[in-house]
């Protein structure tokens, strides 16, 4: 029995890192990375059966310092990124690096090993994206459908683009550019646009937003003060090229055409605190979650800017004339946007929010005390998108 209430499971660890593995279509999964000073840090896997409501977690060790990011490879289940703290003679430096999960937990579905029996396993490093003449690792984002051999790091004011050769086991620099300029050149995040034949990426510093084509490193677009505040994260819409998401400690979402910039095409303005975190939903990109610091998770409908902006699209023929005519009525009015829900299961700033790669009526949110929990969409609205 599908039900709308929330999963909740306990890291016991502060944590901030969250990805679906995106390779994995069929069962929902999502990894999340700890950050613990005193610990080994860890990759927890987190199962979803939603049949029985329960999750399963298998925990990997990650043998380096606290993780501020994790990214999954499009193409292959078992390889995902961290960006992760290291010292070094009392230095901390933000390193990046790819790793492999072990061959048997690399598909979802896995049932939680009995503790007492289980040993943790460890993550395999196959290669570290080298930023010693780079600085701090912000962010690691991976060409979207590809065979998961490109990704970009963002290294303080530099973006830098990877070619991993040798089944990963290296990473090879084959193009780069900087920032330049005055004031605090550090990008926070970026995205990389399964549009354009996946040639351009977004990156956000400061308040700032540009677009970048990896082809030549030009820069295509700046959008100067996005944000009133700094900009925390980008999404692009899936489905519809040119749209950009983008959120910060403004407290706002703002929704941009890349090919006119001076004015947003929306905005929404519904958290009360930063907004770390923006996701389109895959599959019906009405469908906006974001998370804050004011520890709630807010899924919006943004019909109006969405891929089918009158609903769903109905094929003529196979309507009677009376379905035809309620059809021509219903399809001249757009939906209007609104908040569905706001989500409140949370007590502390939600770093993340990622939708399922699975299932696109399922979202899981972190917050930084370490609690992860997994939600649906209401089953109304889904009905009401479906039907």
């Amino acid at each position: 029995m599908e039900d709308d209430a929330p999963v909740i499971y306990g890291l016991e660890f502060q944590a901030r890192a969250l990805t679906p593995q995106t390779a994995e279509t069929d069962a929902i999964r999502f990894l999340v990375g700890t950050q613990s000073l005193k610990y080994d840090n860890q990759i927890h896997i987190i199962d979803f059966d939603d049949e029985n409501n329960i999750i399963n977690k298998n925990v990997l060790l990650h043998q380096m310092g606290e993780i501020w990011h994790i990214s999954a490879s499009p193409a292959d289940k078992g390889v995902l990124a961290t960006c992760y703290n290291q010292t070094s003679d009392s230095k901390v430096m933000t390193c990046a690096a790819v790793w492999r999960m072990p061959k048997e937990l690399e598909s979802g579905s896995h049932e939680s090993p009995d503790d007492s029996s289980s040993t943790t396993q460890t993550l395999e490093l196959l290669c570290h994206l080298d930023n010693t003449a780079h600085g701090n690792m912000a962010c690691v984002t991976w060409e979207p459908m590809g065979d998961g051999k490109k990704i970009i790091s963002l290294a303080d004011n530099h973006l830098l683009l990877w070619d991993l050769q040798e089944s990963s086991s290296q990473a090879v620099l084959s193009s780069s550019t900087a920032l330049e300029g005055k004031g605090q050149l550090k990008f926070t995040s970026g995205r990389w646009s399964p549009h354009h034949n996946c040639t351009q990426v977004a990156t956000a510093n400061d308040t700032a937003i540009r677009g970048w084509d990896t082809r030549n490193m030009s820069q295509i677009y700046c959008i100067e003060n996005a944000h009133g505040q700094l900009v925390r994260d980008l999404d692009f819409n899936p489905n519809k090229q040119y749209y950009l998401a983008s959120c910060g400690d403004d407290c706002k979402v703002k929704f941009w055409d890349t090919r006119n910039v001076g004015e947003p095409v929306k905005t929404l303005d519904e958290h009360s605190h930063w907004v770390w975190n923006v996701r389109y939903n895959h599959s019906h990109d009405q469908l906006i979650l974001t998370g804050s610091s004011d520890s709630r998770v807010i899924l919006s409908n943004m019909v109006s800017i969405s891929s089918e902006p009158f609903g769903h699209l109905v094929d003529e023929d196979d309507l009677s004339d009376q379905e035809e005519h309620h059809q021509e009525e219903k399809s001249k009015e757009p939906l209007p946007d609104s908040v569905i829900a706001t989500y409140e299961e949370h007590e502390d700033s939600v770093y993340a929010v990622e939708w399922s790669s699975a299932d696109p009526w399922l979202f899981a949110s972190l917050s930084y005390d370490g609690r992860l929990v997994i939600n649906r969409v209401p089953r109304a609205l889904k009905y009401h998108i479906l039907l």
